[in-house]
């Protein structure tokens, strides 16, 4: 699946879920909050969590839960840039060329 039929199928599941109804500033909270899971996850990955109450995982049960983690983040993401009439596809190479033109001046 390319990135345009990505972002085409989470407008389509969230929608059907009413997800996408929520207000933008409820969104971005659900981003933050998606995004100190992966924080929690890297965590599992590189120090451990040290928490007897949650046992322990092996390594690729710890990348496991960092690539759903990201995948939420990722979803959070392209909900917002829906809202907004942004694909992905544009995010890419805007991102691209402002690091280009910011550290070797292309």
């Amino acid at each position: 699946m390319d990135v345009t039929e990505f972002q085409k199928w989470v407008k389509d599941y969230y929608d059907s879920r009413g997800w996408s109804e929520l207000d933008i500033f409820i969104r971005i909270g659900f981003l933050a909050e998606e995004t100190g899971e992966v924080a929690r996850a890297i965590r599992a990955l590189e120090i451990g969590r040290d928490r007897p109450d949650e046992g322990d995982k092996s390594s690729e049960e710890n990348k496991q839960n960092l690539k759903e983690e990201l995948g939420d983040v990722l979803g959070n993401v392209i909900v917002i840039a829906n809202k907004y009439g942004i694909s992905l596809d544009e995010i890419f190479q805007l991102h691209k060329q402002k690091l280009l033109h910011r550290y070797t001046n292309e």
